[in-house]
């Protein structure tokens, strides 16, 4: 199975398929000299965690063109980096996204290191995002595994052991595999792959570069693979949330903590988001009234419903938690997802 052969054809077809994605160098072009920035590559790995590549492109556009590099964005104000950064989920990304362009300028003189050992030094960058920066920015032979790459390999070489615990068997068998020559198009190519042909759910076999040595297309099993266990029923947890405006037309909104979900993001005043409705403490005395409806928004671990109150408030109030942001500078779109919806419930 480990036949010399097998990256070859995978770049063969891979110079002739390649998704043509913002912040990659083409085959064609990389061939001809033309290097990857570092930047482009790191910003769209973060951006590509647990993200699809169809949500991530609009954001990838828009952060290049406000911060064309790694300067530009540690420069950047954090309320800015995450206003931009809302609606993408899993905030916690792009709070380490502004401490690794700090520490790269700082640390680095604006130069991303070019070794996997140094890249895991820096905030936000785990094995899996220095492993694809080393390979697709520097061009070392790095293994990289995303989960494309993990499905590719479990039906390559027919592994039925459940995830995760076949990790590390996929990840040697990839090992093997990633040739000394073009390893970043060869990352790519292996993603690319897994993306378009070797999908979830009914793989293209047929046209599939390496359906000769497939194992699990040779036993049937290509389209049960990889096996996974048995995932837990996510918990319910409630809570409430307070959106009071002002004559004037400024909204009453706190800054979350900068640790747990949506850390430094913008969100609306209210309670505790706990296994059984609580009651919840208004920020200011007011008229609160229970909109009709409620907000349901699902996180990786659990599901949230969340009570949406409306009061018009004095403007005399002096809020015990939040403040008052001037009309002017309210944007809904800064707002995380959940708290959106909240928002848009109020103005349905």
């Amino acid at each position: 199975m480990r036949d010399v052969s097998l990256p070859t054809d995978l770049l063969e077809w891979y110079d002739r398929h390649a998704r043509d994605l913002p912040w990659r160098v083409s085959p064609a072009a990389r061939q001809a000299g033309q290097v990857p920035d570092p930047y482009r590559v790191w910003l769209s790995e973060i951006m590509l965690q647990q993200t699809t590549v169809a949500a991530v492109r609009d954001y990838f556009l828009r952060f290049t063109t406000l911060w064309p590099d790694v300067h530009a964005l540690a420069a950047a104000p954090d309320e800015q980096v995450m206003g931009e950064w809302a609606g993408l989920g899993y905030y916690a990304r792009a709070r380490n996204l502004l401490k690794c362009a700090r520490a790269v300028v700082t640390e680095h003189n604006g130069r991303f290191p070019d070794d996997h050992d140094s890249l895991l030094k820096l905030p936000g960058i785990g094995p899996y995002t220095a492993a694809a920066i080393s390979a697709i920015a520097f061009d070392q032979a790095e293994t990289v595994m995303d989960g494309n790459v993990e499905r590719v390999m479990a039906r390559l070489f027919n592994e039925a052991t459940p995830l995760p615990a076949v990790k590390p068997t996929l990840k040697s068998h990839a090992a093997g595999l990633t040739p000394p020559q073009r390893p970043g198009d060869y990352a790519q190519a292996v993603m690319d792959l897994g993306a378009t042909i070797c999908t979830p759910k009914s793989p293209a076999c047929g046209i599939c570069p390496w359906r000769s040595p497939c194992s699990a297309r040779a036993a049937g099993t290509a389209a049960n693979l990889p096996a996974k266990s048995p995932k837990k029923p996510k918990p319910t947890r409630y809570g409430t949330v307070f959106l009071g405006r002002r004559a004037d037309g400024a909204w009453l909104l706190e800054r979350r903590p900068d640790k747990g979900l949506l850390g430094g993001m913008l969100g609306w005043p209210g309670s505790d988001w706990a296994s059984e409705p609580i009651p919840p403490m208004p920020p200011c005395n007011a008229d609160w009234q229970a909109l009709p409806g409620e907000v349901r928004h699902t996180f990786t671990h659990f599901h949230l419903i969340l009570t949406v109150m409306i009061a018009d408030l004095p403007q005399s109030c002096a809020p015990r938690v939040g403040q008052f942001l001037p009309r002017q500078d309210f944007r809904p779109s800064d707002l995380p997802t959940v708290m959106r919806k909240a928002y848009d419930l109020s103005q349905a």
